[in-house]
């Protein structure tokens, strides 16, 4: 009687997070290509070069795959970790950049009220120029270097650079358009756009917004993946795991939470991370007449 094992795949996500992901070096990880699995809730990751007969279709290029993925409904979740990979939504970032710009307001009306001494602007000198004449004056002056706050200019600066970085992420994208996205929203949007009304635009947050703020993002990104993986918990804990998740990725978790993603996502996780055990017994011919045959395969 011949024991057979068969079909045993265990998959490990390992929580990383390093300041050197997007270094070119790392690109070698990158060799393999996903292909369009049979399900969107499975994926496998293929050379094509080395095991071309593992392939459930035949070779695409990369626009050819992103169409593919768009219309089995598959994100970059539910792929192996990319850099480079872009699946866009358009939809969603838009929608996304709606929710920005309203947040955008509300903080501008929360920084009004707050005292002189927490965002260093002259309200006194503000408000004896006329508001779009101030704008223009406060344009032509900068960009300064800025005399802000240490927790404004390095701390919640960076993490709205990150939650920009996200909006796009999570929507698709890959780390270059996520972080054209995070620039022109922290550029355009706040910079010289609602804050020149108030201050001249600053150096400081023209550079560390963006930039500090999409290393961040990319590394809420590897932490969403690993909470998402894990059916939305971490350490065990789906109240841990929903909060942390919330924090990363504060724009698509809260209108996530309408369209349904969290449920879709931790019932893919329970499909791929269950255990499915399937035997069988065959009788078949063999050299000293007919031979018994147990087949066991468990998946994991």
């Amino acid at each position: 009687m011949t024991l057979m094992l068969s079909h045993i795949k265990h998959t490990i996500l390992a929580l990383t997070a390093t300041l050197a992901i997007i270094a070119p070096g790392a690109a070698a990880a990158e060799t393999a290509l996903p292909y369009i699995p049979a399900s969107p809730s499975v994926y496998q990751t293929v050379d094509y070069a080395q095991a071309p007969q593992l392939m459930r279709l035949p070779a695409m290029t990369q626009k050819q795959l992103q169409k593919e993925y768009k219309r089995l409904g598959i994100t970059l979740y539910e792929l192996p970790y990319s850099r480079t990979l872009s699946i866009p939504n358009w939809g969603r970032l838009w929608a996304n950049t709606s929710v920005l710009m309203a947040g955008g307001i509300t903080t501008m009306f929360i920084l009004e009220s707050l005292p002189e001494d927490a965002t260093a602007w002259n309200k006194a000198a503000n408000n004896r120029v006329p508001l779009f004449k101030r704008y223009i004056n406060h344009i032509k002056a900068g960009p300064v270097w800025d005399g802000d706050k240490f927790i404004f200019n390095y701390i919640l600066h960076p993490y709205a650079g990150a939650a920009y970085y996200m909006s796009a992420r999570s929507c698709g994208f890959n780390c270059f358009g996520s972080f054209l996205y995070s620039f022109c929203i922290s550029t355009f949007f706040w910079e010289y756009g609602f804050e020149a009304f108030n201050e001249i635009p600053s150096v400081q947050d023209l550079v560390i917004t963006p930039v500090v703020g999409s290393v961040m993002g990319e590394c809420f990104y590897k932490l969403k993946r690993h909470i998402v993986s894990n059916g939305y918990r971490l350490w065990g804990s789906p109240i841990l795991g929903y909060f942390v998740a919330f924090l990363c990725d504060p724009v698509n978790e809260t209108l996530g939470y309408f369209r349904g993603d969290q449920k879709r996502y931790t019932r893919l996780a329970k499909q791929k991370n269950r255990t499915e055990l399937a035997g069988g017994f065959n009788i078949v011919p063999g050299k000293n007449g007919l031979e018994a045959m147990l087949s066991v395969s468990v998946r994991f």
